[in-house]
């Protein structure tokens, strides 16, 4: 998956580098701390823009694995369709 998408959020490099399941994985727990509802002000923000940033890493893994499958499935479909053709012919 590639990162230069136009339309992305600037995220930080950190979470930028996350994997999906890592991006998921810390995401759970800042919720989870959020939910806690322990936390100062100031941190509860801070944990808050950390998991909008998550959450947008998240989302770009998805919308990259949705375009994977998408084009899978059209070379897919090209390739059914150039087999009928060529059976037709025969």
């Amino acid at each position: 998956m590639t990162d230069a998408n136009p339309g992305a959020p600037d995220l930080p490099a950190d979470v930028s580098a996350l994997t999906y399941e890592a991006a998921r994985d810390e995401l759970v727990q800042v919720v989870a701390r959020l939910e806690a509802g322990s936390e100062p002000l100031e941190e509860s923000l801070a944990l808050w823009e950390r998991g909008e940033a998550l959450a947008a890493r998240c989302q770009q893994w998805l919308d990259g694995a949705r375009e994977r499958l998408a084009a899978a499935q059209t070379a897919s479909s090209a390739a059914d369709a150039t087999t009928e053709d060529e059976e037709e012919d025969a």
